[in-house]
């Protein structure tokens, strides 16, 4: 049984939360502004601490523990996973939330859920897994529409508009020095938004501080840190960091952090924009280039990329196929749509739902699925054990 509170002592306590937020920036989003598909009554948390507590407690949100970041031909324990990524980004984008006296609320609902909709194998399976989107007419596969579809349209979450869009237009791939919010967003737009991002790619805008904040502190988390991964399984070494960049932002995680955040702070503060100064963004930019160049287009870290490509479409082929032919003994029926149960195989073509389900796959779950599809089963006592395989 669900218990209520007393309405006079919620009334008090609205009041204060009421209160608090009236302390934020007037360039802060407040409770007051938010909006949700399905309005819900008020209650002790606020909207977005409970949209936070929403996206704590979904079935994405747990598959975050094995999702790769950056670097997944390695058993290290100390290379970053992206459970550890999307901590680092909340922690980052608070503290520069505090110091701009921004909802932090908003941006830890963001931030929590900006990366759910990451493919196996990270921005390589990403790339994989939107070809074969394409090829099945569905357009591009990009993770932040996935974070949002996951959210949004098969959990049923029912988040805040503000929270959805930061989600959507996180996009941390994308650099701009400077980052003002669109603020004229309302569901229709971000519906619209969703479309075109799939159809044409376009490039979307937060439509709060606290969402620009957030796309911000997302680079701010992985430019330092994946340097530190590379050096940490050999792949480059601090001494061939660009002396330029080291001497204006650090050339290790801990400095350019630190350097970063400080001068968004600097730049932005009491400000309707997210800022950094020439000379950083000039140093960032540089490195961003360094890392593209020596980690992630490295051919030392490309040995496996053919054998995850035909991985997927073995799998899409698959499951499509499954889907098609109605084997209700599939995976994709028994560990994904009997698993929500809210009518969500009906709403979704079969290509759209090979899509969500691919998505939603740890990698390890990803390995094993293939093995399980790709590799005879040995018997290990009669063939009446054997025959319980055939499919």
């Amino acid at each position: 049984m669900r218990r209520e509170i007393d309405d006079v002592l919620l009334g008090q306590i609205l009041t204060r939360n009421e209160s608090r937020e009236n302390l934020l920036s007037e360039f802060a989003t407040k409770s007051s502004d938010s909006t949700r598909r399905i309005e819900e009554p008020d209650e002790v948390r606020s909207k977005f601490f409970r949209d936070s507590d929403r996206i704590i407690h979904s079935k994405a949100y747990t598959r975050y523990i094995d999702k790769t970041q950056v670097f997944y031909l390695f058993e290290n324990d100390h290379i970053t996973h992206r459970v550890l990524h999307v901590q680092l980004v909340s922690k980052i984008a608070r503290q520069i939330g505090r110091a701009l006296d921004l909802n932090e609320d908003l941006i830890e609902a963001i931030a929590l859920g900006h990366d759910i909709g990451h493919a196996p194998y990270g921005h390589e399976g990403e790339t994989y897994l939107s070809e074969l989107c394409q090829n099945h007419g569905i357009g591009e596969f990009h993770h932040n529409v996935q974070s949002v579809q996951f959210l949004d349209k098969i959990e049923n979450q029912n988040l805040t508009l503000q929270v959805l869009d930061g989600i959507l237009s996180h996009d941390g791939e994308s650099y701009n020095q400077i980052l003002t919010p669109n603020r004229n967003k309302f569901w229709d737009i971000l519906d619209k938004e969703i479309e075109a991002k799939i159809n044409e790619n376009i490039e979307l805008t937060p439509m709060s501080l606290e969402g620009c904040v957030v796309r911000i502190s997302d680079m701010i988390s992985f430019v330092g840190r994946d340097i530190e991964d590379a050096m940490t399984v050999g792949l480059i070494t601090r001494g061939q960091i660009p002396e330029s960049c080291a001497e204006v932002i650090g050339n290790n995680n801990r400095d350019i952090i630190n350097t970063l955040v400080i001068d968004i702070i600097e730049n932005s503060y009491g400000m309707d924009f997210i800022k950094f100064s020439g000379e950083v963004w000039q140093a960032l930019a540089k490195l961003r280039d360094f890392n593209m160049d020596m980690i992630y287009t490295s051919p030392r870290l490309k040995t496996q990329s053919a054998k995850i490509k035909r991985m997927y479409e073995f799998m899409y082929e698959t499951f499509l196929n499954d889907l098609k032919s109605k084997n209700l003994d599939s995976n994709i029926y028994n560990h994904h749509i009997n698993y929500y149960k809210t009518g969500y195989g009906s709403r979704f073509s079969e290509p759209e739902i090979v899509r969500d389900f691919l998505a939603g796959m740890t990698d390890k779950y990803f390995n094993n699925i293939f093995k399980e599809l790709f590799l005879p089963k040995k018997c290990r006592y009669n063939i009446e054990e054997c025959e319980k395989f055939v499919t």
